[in-house]
């Protein structure tokens, strides 16, 4: 029976946790994403490693891409536009601001 190497299990499960991590980071930035659909979404790829032995990475591909799908299928479609459109005003008037203070600045 051949034995478990140690230092490839823990380089194994650090490369899971930025997996991991970084999925999450990038969920929490997608439109409408609260805390409950980070929870939700971690939970579903946490079972499914869990049960099937898979890598987080072979199962849902690269994380930045898998948070834009689980965004996608887990928040609905009208609350993400709403804070798409929130986010914009918001950066218009932060480009405002701006404008104002190289103009006060003369």
């Amino acid at each position: 029976m051949a034995k478990k190497d140690p230092t490839a299990d823990a380089a194994q499960e650090k490369d899971r946790e930025k997996w991991m991590a970084r999925f999450q980071v990038r969920l929490a930035m997608q439109p409408g994403v609260d805390r409950a659909v980070v929870l939700q979404a971690v939970k579903e790829v946490t079972v499914h490693c869990a049960e099937t032995g898979e890598h987080p990475r072979a199962a849902f591909g690269d994380p930045d891409a898998y948070a834009v799908q689980a965004a996608a299928r887990l928040v609905p479609a009208d609350r993400a536009a709403r804070e798409r459109r929130g986010n914009a005003v918001m950066d218009a008037l932060g480009s405002v601001r701006d404008v104002a203070g190289k103009l006060g600045g003369l």
